[in-house]
């Protein structure tokens, strides 16, 4: 805690403020805090504090039900699949230093993703009224971490991390034309994943309005899962 050096210069700003608030109301005493800090940040000053924000959720947490899953289990899952991403991203380079891959995009979203996996994404025997998802293409290595404890994929195939050419590799990003049994649609940089999920959310509107699905194909969700951007786009 910082030392006051000058209690009366101290006294003499906190009776100012005190004053403000008294005859301006609180709102100008809190334009002036803000200016404050402003002046502080251009002048180098640390405050030393976390920021706050005028943004709250929209649900309050006295609102809020109980989480539907185990969540110490989730949370020490996720923590071996971002884990898991990582190994495989460093060891592919190190085998091949040209290669790339994101780690960061996964280790910062991995909880949205596994939320839900968890507790969202449906799928159908026949695929016909499954949940469509668009996955933010950095994040790959993540869905490949949660496939291998699955049993989906193999280690040999995280070894093959963006070495999809001999036909045994994991491709970069999200593409169904190399992987036709694990992605649903091809996605890549600047976040058109969920914006493509919204037009797909419309289309399936756009034929239900004309009587051309299945009403079992309308219970189906479409999902733009993203880093920066989580939408989700109903058709019911």
């Amino acid at each position: 805690m910082s030392i006051d050096t000058d209690p009366q210069e101290t006294q003499e700003w906190l009776e100012a403020l005190r004053a403000v608030v008294a005859t301006a109301g609180p709102q100008r005493g809190l334009y002036l805090i803000e200016q404050l800090e402003e002046l502080a940040q251009t002048l180098g000053i640390d405050p030393h504090m976390q920021p706050f924000s005028a943004y709250r959720n929209t649900i309050g947490l006295d609102r809020q039900g109980t989480y539907p899953g185990d969540l110490r289990i989730e949370e020490r899952l996720t923590a071996i699949m971002r884990w898991n991403a990582l190994a495989m991203v460093a060891r592919a380079n190190e085998a091949y230093g040209e290669l790339g891959g994101h780690i960061a995009s996964y280790a910062s979203a991995a909880e949205i993703f596994e939320v839900g996996f968890n507790h969202f994404f449906r799928a159908s025997p026949d695929g016909q009224s499954s949940d469509l998802v668009y996955f933010q293409p950095h994040s790959a290595p993540g869905v490949y971490s949660r496939a291998f404890l699955e049993g989906r994929l193999s280690e040999q195939q995280l070894a093959n991390y963006r070495q999809e050419v001999s036909g045994d590799g994991l491709c970069s990003y999200p593409h169904p034309w190399l992987m036709p049994t694990f992605w649903q649609f091809p996605t890549g940089s600047m976040g058109l994943g969920p914006l493509n999920a919204v037009y797909q959310a419309r289309f399936i509107r756009y034929l239900q309005a004309r009587g051309l699905l299945e009403k079992s194909a309308l219970e189906r969700h479409v999902w733009g899962v993203s880093r920066s951007l989580r939408a989700k786009s109903s058709t019911t």
